[in-house]
């Protein structure tokens, strides 16, 4: 038996008004992931503790059956999966242009993410591309846009603060070592060098030739520059090795592509053409043909995507462009019996509130020929609350996973010198 777990990332919300309370999950017309849900078991599900907001990047670490504590950091992960190499004892940030203005000694976040062209971004980023104190280097990379990645070499902690305060209106965070029981003099060098860099970004972005033009037509000054999520290598036990299965993503974003790749995961690259409803059948026909892997991983970002957008109308319509694409899980996935088929999400991202993501549970079917059937018959944060599941939490869902997959090794028994869950182990056969 093989499974195929379907994350659809922020899929969770919250009770809207405009469909009386309910969520745009509820609200949306989910023939095939009703039907899903009526012939498999059904529970709710969180990665960490309910009222956590969870990134989606954690949220997948966590997913996958780790601890969080062995994160290394998006910036790391994310920084990898676009393919820029950060070395064992390099700390790596993301970053982003942003538009302030000087209050007295502070600057305020005007506009946080200001449209800017991408020659434009990379001019402004090429002028403050390279700096150097305290003994360490920083190295600034361009992404799309406004966003890069902050390579930082020498002696350096990732356990520092963020500098970007998120909401517009607020002051940019001075950045400083995290609390520790014995504070490191690499973590309070990092921090003291980033503040310096970033009072140096601001002075060579106000004077550059990009934002004379912006003034001149009364365009805010993309004038500053703001990191968050640090991070750096860990060792991690590669996920064949954790939980015995040969493990593939099928996924869109270098978060993804990063995280897995991280983890000993083999990768199919795909794209986001703007049609989610074939985005997702052409995933899920990719999933349902890779028989040589005994895990695989399906994601699409979508509901995500039209959470942030604060217009649950629209997640909604995402939403039932899913469900149509889930008929290629209904009728030629869910059939196989060799197949355990996981419907999830990684998190909830509300259409509605600030919050960037929120932090209740969301809904899990599971669908697979050793499976307890219930009486759930729709797909959604309500009526999956009714199943036999109940709530799962974190590395749970893996055991789960093995569990369905007959998979799972009795308590007690050691075929290995590590505890694995799985059974049979990688075993030494006995020589004579």
């Amino acid at each position: 038996m093989r499974c195929i777990l379907v994350i659809l990332d922020g899929l969770g919300d919250r009770g809207q008004d405009c469909f009386e309370g309910r969520t745009p999950l509820y609200a949306a017309y989910t023939p095939h992931m009703d039907y899903l849900a009526s012939i498999g078991m059904n529970g709710l599900y969180h990665s960490f503790h309910q009222g956590v907001p969870m990134s989606s990047e954690t949220a997948h670490f966590l997913i996958f059956g780790y601890d969080k504590e062995e994160f290394p950091g998006r910036g790391y992960i994310e920084a990898m999966g676009a393919g820029i190499p950060v070395g064992e004892r390099t700390v790596a940030l993301l970053c982003h242009l942003c538009s302030v203005e000087e209050r007295g000694d502070n600057l305020v976040l005007a506009y946080g993410c200001p449209e800017l062209g991408n020659e434009d971004g990379r001019f402004l980023k090429e002028s403050i591309q390279s700096f150097q104190k305290n003994g360490i280097h920083f190295e600034l990379f361009h992404a799309k846009g406004i966003r890069g990645f902050l390579l930082l070499k020498g002696n350096v902690s990732e356990k520092i603060t963020d500098s970007d305060p998120i909401y517009e209106g607020r002051k940019i965070i001075k950045v400083l070592p995290f609390q520790q029981k014995r504070l490191t003099q690499s973590s309070r060098n990092t921090a003291a060098a980033l503040n310096e860099y970033l009072v140096w970004c601001y002075r060579i972005l106000s004077g550059h030739d990009i934002n004379k033009q912006r003034s001149a037509t009364n365009l805010l000054p993309i004038n500053a520059l703001v990191t968050q999520r640090a991070g750096r290598k860990k060792r991690l036990i590669p996920f064949r090795e954790k939980w015995g299965m040969k493990g593939l993503s099928i996924s869109s974003g270098p978060i993804y592509w990063g995280l897995c790749n991280e983890l000993g995961m083999d990768l199919m690259k795909v794209k986001d053409t703007g049609n989610v409803e074939e985005d997702l059948k052409y995933r899920l026909r990719l999933a349902k043909d890779a028989y040589e892997y005994d895990f695989i991983h399906v994601h699409t970002k979508m509901p995500d995507e039209a959470g942030h957008t604060k217009n649950p109308w629209y997640k909604k319509e995402v939403i039932e462009a899913i469900d149509r694409a889930m008929s290629v899980a209904v009728d030629e996935i869910a059939p196989d019996k060799e197949n355990l088929l996981v419907l999830t999400a990684d998190h909830s991202t509300a259409s509605s509130g600030v919050m960037i993501h929120t932090g209740e549970t969301v809904p899990l079917t599971m669908v697979g020929k050793y499976v307890r059937k219930d009486d759930v018959t729709h797909y959604n944060e309500i009526s999956c609350a009714k199943g036999v599941l109940g709530i799962v939490k974190g590395k749970e869902l893996m055991y789960l996973i093995l569990n369905f997959l007959d998979r799972s090794k009795l308590q007690g028994l050691m075929d290995t010198p590590v505890d694995q869950p799985y059974y049979p182990g990688d075993y030494t056969p006995l020589t004579l």
